[in-house]
């Protein structure tokens, strides 16, 4: 059973007030604005032009990181360093080679657990999304073929300003 909660009549004429002296939203404000038709912003935050020109393997990474071999806490504190540093000193386009991961279990461990293969491969992205690197990093997609393919990222930073 729910109580109704009675209000005082101060709080009644407060209320009142407040409500006749708010403004109403502008029409304007309620219609949601149509993307510009001219503009062909992918969601990463590129235009369509770098896009495609990434894509196509274009673009040349001005930066790199090899996470081979390293451990998991290791290639994460690596990760950071690398993107805030290369950020600060205003380049662009970096590449960041995980390693595709086996497919298979090597012979000699016939029981390894294949959720850890390819473990830098899956998590990089994913610490690219975090709060300390969110603001830096405008798009991170695999590389194309010529600059290592499914085994690296394409990073592209967002201007230095």
């Amino acid at each position: 059973m729910t109580r109704k909660r009675s209000v005082s009549e101060e709080e009644r004429k407060l209320f009142e007030t407040a409500y006749k002296e708010a403004t109403p939203l502008a029409p304007a404000l309620l219609v949601k604005k149509q993307p510009d038709s001219r503009s062909r912003k992918t969601p990463g935050g590129l235009n369509g032009r770098t896009a495609e020109r990434l894509k196509r393997g274009e673009i040349d990474p001005q930066a790199r990181l090899d996470l081979h071999g390293m451990t998991e806490s290791a290639a994460h504190r690596a990760l950071i360093t690398f993107v805030q540093g290369a950020w600060s000193r205003g380049l662009r386009l970096v590449i960041v080679v995980t390693g595709k991961g086996a497919k298979e279990p090597a012979p000699d461990e016939p029981f390894s657990m294949d959720s850890r293969r390819g473990i830098l491969k899956t998590l990089a992205p994913r610490w690219l999304s975090e709060p300390e690197l969110a603001g830096l990093v405008a798009d991170v997609r695999p590389a194309h073929r010529s600059h290592g393919g499914a085994g690296a990222l394409y990073v592209y930073l967002r201007k230095n300003r």
